[in-house]
């Protein structure tokens, strides 16, 4: 998945906005970080298994990642913190969906 910088820089200043929103304490942060950290890992395993990998493709792997990640998050965040994150997952999903296309 390339993005443009300027994709790259909006990503993050939302994931930054998301991340306050959601108020995590240091437990919470250092588990999300974890659970980012192993799911892109997993993505660039598949990648690297798979050079010649379509677009559609990696939107498969991504959505298999996500619910990886979904999974995790709801051992650690509570009903509120989750409520907000599955909002801004749609959010994300829409974006990412408008750029890979």
């Amino acid at each position: 998945m390339n993005l443009t910088p300027e994709i790259r820089d909006q990503v993050a200043s939302e994931v930054k906005r998301f991340a306050a929103d959601l108020q995590l304490n240091t437990d919470q942060k250092e588990k999300l970080q974890n659970a980012f950290q192993s799911a892109r890992g997993k993505l660039g395993d598949y990648m690297q298994q798979h050079p010649n990998v379509t677009k559609a493709d990696i939107g498969k792997e991504l959505v298999s990642r996500r619910a990886e990640i979904r999974q995790h998050v709801v051992g650690f965040l509570n009903a509120d913190q989750l409520k907000k994150w599955d909002t801004e997952i749609v959010k994300a999903k829409e974006f990412l969906g408008q750029h890979m296309a």
